[in-house]
């Protein structure tokens, strides 16, 4: 999709946006193609229109393949088929970040199962992870039964599968709500291997509350996320990792971020960035994701993969736009404890 960013303005007040392309699924391919150098597809469906070639020029950018992006024949007006656009202001201070999705009716939302040849991707070119999440799930009646069907075929060739809550209520609220999210994602959950989300996510989406959370969520004590995620993997005993985002957001310019992964009846626990300065937190939750997801890949251990998706998070936090502008080398170094010291 495009989202639509009106940058130091608003949304309902600015002359002009800068567009960047984003989607969940798409930003942690996008981070681990850029940041980590890994060879990554999105499989997703665009009008076949000047705003999704404007799409398809910006995911050229990002370099993930395009193989499998369906084109869609547009009727010229959108009565039948369209591209979705994301309108989101990234807040200041005690004006949080807003933001306005115009998703119905497009491309991706009407895909249906028996059209992508899944048998193809991980059978044939030999995909071994395969990531998707809550909101590619929350679009429309078919998507969750794509998004089965993709999980059941990569099982079925023993590529790994993440699942990436993201609840969003804007999305679910006229389709059943939370309980319509909760029952959705407990239908795929029986196919994840590693479970992502969250401060907020694993209660509002799958159904297990984190004692202690406020409304606001500025309580988070990591031994009630950790009660939590044992729940989890008691239940589902397939996921071999639960991991979650810990946000505190104090303003919408000052946040306390951090993360904890558990694996292997461990729980691991990255550093907690108190006061982090945030430019832009938009796709730091993704970010993490394909920070997290490099460390399992490349057998680095979930301690350093928490760690990874936690500073590459961080780093993406601070410039504009839903992707990381943010290489390997600094996400190292900020995971070592490295300052802002100008490099030169």
């Amino acid at each position: 999709m495009l989202r639509l960013d009106p940058g130091d303005e608003r949304i309902h007040t600015t002359r002009s946006f800068r567009v960047w392309e984003g989607g969940g699924e798409y930003n942690v391919a996008r981070g681990l193609k850029r940041c980590f150098a890994m060879e990554t597809a999105i499989v997703t469906a665009l009008a076949d229109n000047p705003l999704g070639r404007l799409v398809q020029d910006l995911i050229y950018q990002g370099g993930v393949d395009q193989s499998h992006l369906r084109w869609v024949k547009y009727d010229g007006v959108g009565r039948e088929v369209r591209n979705g656009l994301n309108f989101t202001e990234r807040g200041f201070g005690v004006r949080a970040a807003v933001g306005c999705s115009d998703r119905g009716h497009t491309a991706i939302s009407q895909l249906q199962t028996g059209v992508i040849n899944w048998e193809q991707i991980f059978g044939v070119e030999g995909a071994r992870w395969f990531h998707t999440g809550g909101i590619f799930c929350a679009l429309s009646e078919t998507t969750p039964a794509v998004a089965h069907e993709a999980m059941q075929a990569a099982k079925n060739h023993g590529a790994i599968i993440s699942y990436d809550l993201n609840y969003r209520d804007s999305l679910w609220r006229s389709i059943g709500g939370r309980q319509k999210a909760i029952a959705i994602n407990r239908e795929l959950a029986p196919l994840v291997d590693v479970m992502i989300g969250n401060e907020e996510d694993f209660t509002a989406a799958l159904g297990f509350e984190v004692e202690g959370l406020d409304e606001q969520h500025s309580k988070l004590d990591v031994a009630n996320f950790e009660r939590m995620m044992r729940k989890a993997v008691k239940e589902f005993p397939n996921f071999k990792v639960v991991a979650t985002t810990l946000r505190n957001a104090k303003t919408a310019s000052i946040n306390d971020w951090g993360a904890v992964c558990y694996a292997d009846g461990e729980l691991y626990q990255a550093p907690i960035r108190e006061n982090l300065e945030i430019f832009d937190r938009i796709g730091g939750g993704d970010s993490f994701a394909s920070g997290l997801i490099y460390g399992f890949l490349t057998n680095r251990g979930p301690q350093w993969a928490v760690e990874c998706g936690a500073a590459h998070g961080a780093l993406a936090m601070t410039t504009p736009g839903d992707t990381t502008m943010a290489t390997l080398a600094e996400v190292e170094r900020v995971m070592k404890g490295g300052t802002a010291r100008v490099a030169r």
